[in-house]
């Protein structure tokens, strides 16, 4: 994803900090992850679900972009648990 400038949310913030997710990260997963899935009615930004990894852990990133600045919000970043995502973690488990 194409990200001129990256800003993060509280929330996410603080989640990459209890998560030991870097910056360095984050950018590393902007620029080769894989978007799983598109949320194109989000407001005030359409947003994405990307899939990277640090090392072998699997990190998920929920991102807004606004398409006029190429600026990129970062709104969470999580570690998908096993037990609610496929062995890819690209899809979610059917309850």
């Amino acid at each position: 994803m194409n990200c001129a400038t990256i800003l993060y949310s509280r929330h996410a913030f603080e989640r990459m900090f209890e998560r030991a997710v870097t910056p360095d990260v984050i950018r590393g997963i902007l620029a080769q992850g894989e978007i799983i899935t598109n949320y194109s009615d989000d407001r005030p930004y359409p947003s994405a679900l990307i899939l990277g990894f640090d090392r072998n852990r699997p990190i998920h990133v929920v991102v807004a972009r606004n398409a006029n600045t190429d600026e990129c919000i970062i709104v969470i970043v999580y570690v998908p648990e096993p037990a609610l995502w496929d062995e890819t973690f690209k899809q979610r488990r059917t309850p």
